[in-house]
């Protein structure tokens, strides 16, 4: 019988578990998700709890092995492989045998602004940037490291283990995990060429390189406490998680020359891969290896799915189906409104931490379907601006490939190629991160992968287009004069 490959998908806001056949095809039915809340405060706090990720994966993985029991095409079918894929930058620190001593702190906790800017002082950030392929800003470890020792001290100075939280999660369900290459890059403390950690960095942060998980790509055996509950996995290679944004190309088909990956869930990102030893990015955007043979670069957005929820929770703008149908018939920025989306601290392509969020225009004939459209363009605004900073550092347009929760509207995926200005190709599985860990998994076990079904591109509309060019000129614009003020 053919094999399946188990791929688990870890979320800011939710984990996912789903079996793919030996062709790399998600099987639909498989699919088991489990939601949870993200830990958020006033001064940008945007925390985890262990033990509710821990449970929610779990929950993942017994649906959807409980349904390949059940299901007679796919019972008795061994599992060859698990592949993992995980929401970068975030950290957990541990005693020794793998407690918990803090939350997991989200890419998105921005309380340690302060840090990163007094990184900044102490550090040249191009010099570092060159260096490890990202900035000094607080979506990183560096300056959550100096921001958990300066606030909470006693846990810092516990801590045996910093690790991701995929290294965390592997830990705990089967006792053995390292710390993949993918991830190391994530962290803001490694160097994505020499493929080793940054000595200064780790000095200043008070850290030492013991304290991280050996790195190593190598896939563990599944045994012990897992194997038991799960027998279908006993014996099983699973493989160290990678980004979720490497997951992303390689779940969209986009590792070659050429080939663009744009993904728009609760945050957004725009990525190429690319292969060889030397990892470079352009300040601004990010370097990160996807193995060691491979590496992405791009810039990632806090603000998009997220900042959509916020719209629907806050402006109460009735049922999606109504929601749809009124921003079809608004094609363009006929709203009057320039929005600066920093609901959320901001990362690509400008990384300015300290703006928040601003709405320019508003009058008494402003509404919230208004405010709704503004806030989603700006989002789009800043893939926009990233795509140009990529296809200047390249040389050449890729095709843009977009996955993620963006597909569910048809209006959004055509308001995201007018304002790219450029063919947008839908991925048919738009679950993309999920199928890249598969095919990560895939590929080291040597199983051949078929390339993704080809789907006709969504064309901008030019005249459309060319207004909203306008517009991103006037959000750069209000940008700059707030910055200075």
């Amino acid at each position: 019988m053919s094999p399946l490959l188990l791929s688990l998908d870890l979320g800011t806001s939710s984990s996912r578990a789903a079996l793919f056949d030996e062709t790399g095809a998600r099987i639909v039915e498989s699919t088991a998700q489990r939601s949870y809340p993200l830990l958020t405060t006033p001064d940008g706090g945007a925390e985890l709890e262990p033990a509710v990720l821990l449970g929610a994966i779990r929950g993942c993985i017994a649906q959807t092995l409980a349904f390949a029991r059940e299901c007679p095409e796919l019972r008795g079918r061994p599992i060859a492989g698990v592949g993992v894929s995980c929401f970068w930058h975030s950290l957990i620190g541990t005693d020794a045998a793998g407690a918990p001593l803090t939350h997991i702190i989200t890419w998105a906790d921005s309380r340690c602004r302060p840090e990163a800017a007094q990184l900044r002082e102490t550090f040249s950030e191009a010099e570092v940037h060159a260096r490890t392929g990202c900035m000094l800003r607080s979506s990183f470890w560096p300056a959550k490291l100096l921001w958990l020792n300066e606030k909470h001290p006693a846990a810092f100075k516990a801590a045996k283990h910093w690790m991701s939280p995929a290294e965390w999660l592997q830990q705990q369900l089967i006792g053995r995990a390292g710390c993949a290459l993918a991830m190391a890059t994530g962290t803001g403390l490694f160097n994505p060429t020499t493929l080793q950690w940054d000595a200064p960095l780790l000095a200043h942060c008070g850290v030492d390189a013991s304290q991280f998980l050996p790195l190593s790509d190598a896939p563990v055996a599944i045994e012990g406490a897992l194997a038991q509950q799960f027998p279908e996995l006993a014996g099983v290679p699973w493989f160290p998680a990678i980004g979720d944004g490497a997951a992303s190309n390689l779940g969209s088909g986009c590792t070659a020359p050429g080939l663009a990956a744009i993904n728009v869930g609760t945050s957004a990102a725009l990525r190429i891969m690319q292969a060889g030893t030397q990892a470079q990015a352009p300040t601004g955007l990010f370097c990160y290896r996807v193995d060691a043979q491979r590496y992405l670069v791009g810039g990632a957005i806090s603000n998009a799915g997220n900042l959509r929820a916020w719209c629907l929770r806050e402006l109460q703008l009735g049922s999606p189906e109504a929601l749809e149908a009124a921003l079809a018939a608004r094609p363009g920025p006929d709203h009057g409104l320039t929005v600066l989306p920093f609901w959320t601290a901001e990362r690509a392509p400008t990384w300015n931490e300290e703006l928040q969020g601003s709405i320019q225009g508003i009058t008494q004939s402003t509404t919230a379907l208004d405010l709704f459209q503004a806030i989603t363009e700006a989002t789009y605004q800043r893939i926009a601006q990233i795509g140009d900073q990529l296809v200047s550092h390249i040389g050449e347009t890729p095709k843009f490939f977009v996955s993620g929760g963006i597909q569910h509207s048809a209006t959004a995926l055509q308001r995201l190629a007018d304002i790219l200005d450029q063919p947008l190709y839908a991925n048919p599985e738009p679950e993309a991160s999920i199928r890249g860990a598969a095919v990560y998994a895939m590929e080291k076990l040597g199983l051949p992968v078929a390339p993704l079904a080809t789907t006709d591109p969504l064309l901008p509309r030019k005249d459309i287009a060319q207004r909203y060019r306008e517009a991103r000129a006037a959000q750069a614009k209000m940008e700059s004069v707030i910055k200075g003020a």
